[in-house]
């Protein structure tokens, strides 16, 4: 019944439009387009499936009576061979899935951080490769300032946990982190292939190629394993730790040693994202706890498990004590504040976050895991989920899984923010419990319909047509997104500079004006997170002649936000600004902009660039934030180098970059 449950769970997530029926401010405005590319896909998947199955029929009837009245068919072998997919096998596709997830990361992401959490890591990543784990906060700290990086007080670091910057940090030292993301893929799909001889130990050596191929080609996989996210190194361990699980849990005697090995993954992989190593050690712990209650091996492996999670988790704890101040403090709770942490309560960008928002966010998860999973043209999870409903016994590691799928559901249930990029990235830790259901459903459902000996060819036939669909969408559709989004994060200002002959320079980089005001209000000592609030519910127009009266007067922290806040006063009558290339501004219908405002407007319209991938350049240069007006203070942090402005030279997102030089 638990397996049935969870079928219809993950059924009603998938196909229902949720989110469009709770009141809790989500939409997906997909759905629609969505449900009927669906209709069409699985009626094209199913009229293959069973066109083929028809054929096959009528030449097996044929084949009969050819034979004649005393002839018997062929049957199947009434039971699998015994088998798994070998050693060499999964060897040889790992180094293929190697080779697929970097040609992604060079041809498709430009072996580039994109994302602005991909940015700050690679940045962390390379002050850890030098040995430092901060760096001193500079004097004028809003030349420098970057979204989701601390520089609250004297040290300055990344506000993410040090586990995902520390796995970028190996690529660093070799000056290449775009490697770090396959590498973890690869030894992803050894360690699937290991589960796998587990889980399925009486499946052909077939079904064992065909399900890891699967796992290794997984678009939602793949994409990941090419970016610089942490998503993919956290996988790794938690997968680490799966397979020493399992090894703990086989029997009795099994070597203490696995536990050690088990905990080291989960301690790894909760400093690298916490939530989802939470949700497969808890149930981990009962488990070994259970086991470990009459004493013997089972205690050690419990105890050396503890001893794996512990050494881990005491290394974030002292860089914790190094960077915030204490041990339990995180970089993202010390600079967004209470708010960002799991829960039901205002988020730090300015939504309530409820139980029925979270309901909708887990909706938006489930139909785009159905689309990004495999590209296929039918709702990806229909197989998974066909696959629980029709399987009803469960080995003791299916119930850890599906325990720790779930817990990772509920992390995110009660988290805020809606993590869409390359998919639903939160949902990265259930890749290999959706592809080990998946490539079971062949296996259940002939289980289960043994007598119709059509079904698993018609099924395999609509699979493979799926599969073809698959690939077709992925060439034409999906790679082209990711490869052409994003271009203005992926600028090479280091051959730019040397085609300008700009070298030992100090290069501001102009933003656009919106950029420009959420650091002017960094620098008033406002939060964060205000800052985030009042940027989306404020005219630009109006925080720019309140943000120079500011400056004017000198006014900082409480006193400043309390001249900020009245501005939201007419919040619900912005609209987004249509006069600027930067949608992200704000406007005020029927407010007429000062001379100073329409100059700024102008100012965006000649074109900028985005400063958070621009300081990753080494080229000796120093990249600063241009902060119209502060020229002479920022360089007279730096005499003797000479001072360009870095512009473009229109409002394209790929328009050429034009160096001014500015007079001493």
């Amino acid at each position: 019944m638990a397996t049935r449950l969870i079928a219809c769970v993950v059924l009603a997530f998938s196909l229902l439009p949720i989110a469009a029926w709770l009141p809790g401010g989500e939409v997906d405005p997909e759905y629609a387009a969505r449900l009927l590319d669906w209709a069409y896909g699985l009626a094209l998947c199913a009229g293959v499936g069973g066109l083929v199955a028809y054929v096959a029929r009528l030449r097996a009837r044929g084949t009969i009576v050819a034979a004649g009245a005393g002839a018997t068919p062929t049957s199947e072998p009434t039971s699998r061979s015994v088998g798994s997919a070998g050693t060499m096998f999964p060897l040889l596709l790992a180094l293929g899935a190697f080779a697929l997830y970097a040609i992604i990361a060079q041809l498709v992401f430009s072996a580039r951080p994109l994302l602005i959490d991909e940015i700050v890591q690679v940045l962390q990543g390379r002050w850890y490769a030098e040995g430092r784990l901060w760096v001193p906060t500079p004097a004028l700290r809003e030349f420098y300032s970057m979204l989701h990086l601390v520089d609250l007080g004297d040290r300055t670091y990344s506000q993410f946990p040090a586990g995902g910057p520390a796995m970028l940090a190996l690529g660093s030292l070799v000056g290449a982190e775009w490697l770090v993301g396959p590498i973890a893929g690869a030894a992803s799909v050894l360690l699937f292939a290991r589960l796998l001889a587990v889980l399925e130990p009486d499946a052909s050596p077939r079904w064992h190629r065909v399900a890891l191929l699967v796992f290794a080609v997984a678009p939602f996989g793949a994409f990941m394993f090419g970016s610089h996210m942490n998503h993919a190194t956290a996988l790794l361990w938690l997968l680490v730790a799966t397979v020493a699980l399992a090894g703990a849990t086989a029997r009795e005697g099994a070597s203490p040693w696995w536990g050690l090995l088990c905990g080291l993954g989960l301690g790894v992989a909760a400093t690298i994202r916490p939530v989802d190593a939470a949700a497969f050690a808890l149930p981990a712990a009962g488990w070994l706890l259970w086991r470990a209650r009459r004493g013997g091996r089972p205690l050690a492996v419990l105890l050396l498990s503890g001893v794996g999670v512990a050494v881990p988790m005491g290394l974030l704890f002292w860089v914790n004590a190094q960077t915030t101040g204490r041990p339990l403090l995180f970089g993202y709770d010390l600079l967004w504040g209470a708010g960002h942490g799991i829960g039901f309560h205002r988020s730090p960008w300015g939504p309530i976050h409820t139980p029925l928002r979270g309901l909708e966010l887990l909706s938006l998860y489930f139909t785009r895991l159905s689309v990004y999973l495999f590209e296929t043209p039918f709702p990806a999870l229909l197989p998974a989920a066909a696959a629980l409903w029709w399987r009803q016994a469960l080995a003791p590691l299916d119930r850890y899984l599906l325990v720790s799928a779930a817990l990772v559901l509920v992390g995110y249930w009660a988290y805020w923010h809606d993590g869409f990029y390359l998919g639903p990235r939160f949902m990265m830790p259930l890749l290999p419990v959706l592809v080990l259901w998946t490539v079971r459903s062949p296996l259940v459902l002939h289980e289960r319909f043994v007598a119709q000996r059509w079904l698993p060819l018609a099924l395999r036939s609509a699979f493979v047509a799926g599969g073809a669909y698959a690939l077709l969408s992925l060439w034409m559709v999906r790679v082209p997104q990711y490869r052409n989004g994003m271009t203005s994060m992926r600028v090479d200002v280091a051959a730019a500079a040397r085609t300008a002959g700009v070298s030992d320079a100090l290069v501001l980089v102009k933003e656009s004006w919106g950029a420009q005001l959420v650091i002017r209000m960094w620098s008033r000592g406002v939060s964060r997170s205000d800052a985030e609030v009042l940027y989306r519910t404020v005219d630009a127009c109006q925080l720019e002649l309140t943000l120079g009266a500011l400056e004017r007067d000198a006014v900082r922290g409480v006193a400043a936000l309390d001249r900020l806040v009245p501005l939201q006063a007419d919040s619900a009558r912005l609209v987004k600004s249509d006069r600027s290339p930067d949608f992200t501004e704000r406007m005020l219908p029927g407010f007429t902009y000062a001379p100073l405002c329409e100059a700024r407007i102008l100012e965006d319209q000649r074109g900028f660039s985005h400063f958070a991938p621009i300081r990753l350049t080494r080229d000796g240069n120093v990249y600063v934030r241009w902060l119209p007006g502060r020229e002479r203070e920022i360089a007279g942090q730096y005499p003797g180098r000479s001072v360009y402005l870095l512009g473009r030279a229109n409002d394209g997102v790929e328009a050429p970059f034009v160096w001014t030089r500015l007079a001493p």
